[in-house]
């Protein structure tokens, strides 16, 4: 069994991990994105589904907040809508520009990003996502954990590509509550949220995820004897 696949039966995802990788250039046969999307992270629900392609940096200019995140210079046109996004931002309290500095973003030059579903990934991507509800994200954190590679940083919160750079940058796991514009673009549940896994950690955290599966369902049993015992 895949690890991809591993993942989906344990944890039991109703969607596929995407994996995602920087390249200085396009693998060859590979198909460009056919049309920009809204924002960066919509390209995940499309590589979720199923798709593999590769995007450049004009293909991110439509989000100048992902676009930031991802090391993508802006033309003077997007940098002026960035301000301009980063000044509503503020407006309504819905963030301080004392927090921009502190906001991940990856440092390398952007050339091409590949977003596959992990299934189909060619080789380590840089960042496998994954989306589940709380007990599925427990789950994998927990495996993170015992892999040596969980993240010390506690759940982050806007924007939710920033969980990219964060976790390329650590070389561990990093949990997203993700943002409103995320959760619009990819249509994710309410109740979803993301773990952010460097791909080359992806098999050993796999490999403890099914230790730590069944350790929790014999400690659930556990639970639920000792919580009989002592109600009865």
């Amino acid at each position: 069994m895949t690890s991809a696949q591993t993942l989906k039966s344990l944890l039991g995802l109703r969607a596929e991990p995407v994996a995602i990788t920087f390249r200085a250039s396009a693998p060859a046969g590979l198909p460009h994105v056919a049309k920009a999307g809204p924002a960066g992270c919509s390209y995940w629900k499309r590589a979720a589904q199923g798709e593999t392609f590769y995007t450049e940096a004009a293909d991110h200019y439509n989000c100048p907040i992902g676009a930031y995140t991802h090391g993508v210079d802006l033309p003077a046109a997007q940098g002026k809508e960035l301000e301009a996004v980063l000044g509503t931002m503020f407006q309504l309290g819905y963030l301080r520009p004392d927090e921009i500095p502190a906001i991940p973003r990856r440092t390398a030059k952007f050339s091409v990003a590949v977003y596959a579903p992990l299934s189909k990934a060619a080789g380590d991507p840089d960042i496998v996502l994954i989306v589940g509800n709380a007990k599925q994200i427990m789950l994998l954190s927990e495996a993170a954990q015992a892999a040596g590679v969980g993240g010390t940083a506690g759940l982050m919160g806007r924007p939710t590509c920033a969980a990219i750079p964060q976790a390329m940058q650590t070389g561990a796991g990093v949990a997203s509550l993700g943002c409103i514009g995320n959760r619009v673009y990819t249509e994710m549940g309410d109740d979803e949220l993301y773990f952010a896994l460097p791909g080359k950690h992806v098999a050993a955290v796999v490999e403890k995820l099914v230790t730590i599966h069944n350790a929790n369902r014999e400690l659930e049993k556990y639970h639920r004897q000792r919580c009989a015992a002592i109600a009865g």
